[in-house]
This record gives C-alpha cells, sequence and structure tokens, in this order.
C-alpha cells in the first residue's frame, strides 16, 4: 500500500490467489455446490471481505499500531453478538477479563483515535471481523472447513474482480508480487484455522485470540 498499491487490489488478489492456488488440493465435490445457495454463506463471504479492505484502506494512511488499536474493537463485537444473537454463555470472569485485554492493548499500542478516515477504517474493520467470527461459529456445523474456506475464497475473488482490475498498477515488482502472495496465503490458511475451531469453540472464546496478532503487528511495524 505504501508503494501506491490500491489497498481494492490488494483485496482482490488475496482472495484470487488463494482461490488458485487452494482450489486443486481443497477436495470440493460436485455436492459440495448447494452452499453457493445458502444466503449465510454469502453474508459470511461479504463480511470479510468489507473486513479485509476496510483494514487494508486504514493500513495505507494509518501506522500499524494505531490501525490494530481500533481494529481490536472485534473482540468486543462478536462477545457481545455471540451473546445476543447465538445465545452464548458469557460468564463474569471472561468479560473482565476480555476487557482488561482490552484496555491493555490500548496502553500498548497507544492509539491516537483521532478523526481521521484512516481510524474510521479501522474501526470499520473490525466490526466486520467481529461479526465474521460470529457468522463463521453460526455456519461452522453446517458446511465442512474447506468449503466455507473455498467458498468465502472464490465469492471474494468474483466480486471484487471488477474493482481489483480496474485499480491494477501499472508495474508490480517481484517484491510486491511476493509480498500480496503472502498476504493471500496468510489470510487463507489463518481463515480455514477459524473455521476448523469454529466448529467446536464459542465465538466469545475465539474472538479474544486475535490480540495475539499484536505480537506479529507490532514486530513487522518496527
Amino acid at each position: 500500500s505504501q508503494d501506491g498499491v490500491n489497498p481494492i487490489f490488494v483485496a482482490w488478489t488475496r482472495f484470487a490467489l488463494a482461490s488458485l492456488v487452494l482450489l486443486p488440493f481443497s477436495g470440493l465435490r460436485g455436492a459440495d455446490a448447494p452452499a453457493l445457495r445458502d444466503g449465510r454463506v454469502w453474508h459470511r463471504a461479504l463480511l470479510i471481505m468489507a473486513g479485509i479492505w476496510c483494514i487494508l484502506t486504514a493500513l495505507r494512511t494509518e501506522p500499524i499500531a494505531n490501525a490494530f488499536g481500533a481494529f481490536f474493537i472485534g473482540p468486543i463485537v462478536a462477545f457481545a453478538l455471540s451473546a445476543l444473537l447465538l445465545k452464548e454463555r458469557i460468564t463474569l470472569v471472561r468479560s473482565v477479563l476480555l476487557g482488561v485485554s482490552f484496555v491493555g492493548v490500548l496502553l500498548v499500542v497507544k492509539p491516537g483515535f483521532g478523526a481521521t478516515i484512516g481510524m474510521g477504517f479501522a474501526v470499520l474493520a473490525g466490526v466486520f471481523h467481529g461479526g465474521y467470527v460470529v457468522a463463521t461459529r453460526w455456519i461452522a456445523p453446517l458446511h465442512h472447513p474447506r468449503v466455507l474456506l473455498m467458498t468465502q475464497l472464490i465469492l471474494g475473488a468474483v466480486l471484487l474482480a471488477p474493482f481489483g482490475i480496474a485499480t491494477l498498477p501499472a508495474a508490480l515488482s517481484w517484491a510486491g508480487v511476493a509480498l500480496i502472495a503472502a498476504s493471500a496465503m496468510g489470510s487463507a490458511f489463518g481463515n480455514l484455522l477459524l473455521v476448523t475451531l469454529s466448529r467446536s469453540t464459542p465465538s466469545s472464546v475465539i474472538a479474544p485470540l486475535i490480540y495475539t496478532q499484536l505480537i506479529s503487528a507490532t514486530a513487522l511495524g518496527y
């Protein structure tokens, strides 16, 4: 993004490259096609598409620490939605620990939370991601993890294609290609792990795990 590549192009390539690389190994069968007629599958895919585009847009103008400080509203959103929509059990201890964790993140990253467009996109990314975690938990028992992973990748690749192609950079170095590929595969495998975990674990437990991103975000930002 700092080299001038449009965030929506990066978002599209995340879905498109991962689809191309993983499809031959996904084990999808004709019997999996009905999943595309499930509105919940589309809803979940749209949430992750919006979340990725928003955080990439935020990172174009905001320091990583600030953007992630706002993005970490996601676990709070997922925690609340899992209780309201999925009726998951919420304990006082877990609520207090999540609150302390969120305050701790704010103390570490010291986000300014200034009224900038970039920070607004970071907050939106967190809201979308929180919704995505809950949607994944909602639908995970109904479809195989490979189906949920590939449907979100394929839908993202197709729906974002017109915008991605329209923002195709005039030139892209080999280093840029390698970074985009690493982003695509990291996102795909991370989401596969999330889907697999969601089949047996409540959203209120999964959501706070996103705070582990703080370690890599801080190191890579430095």
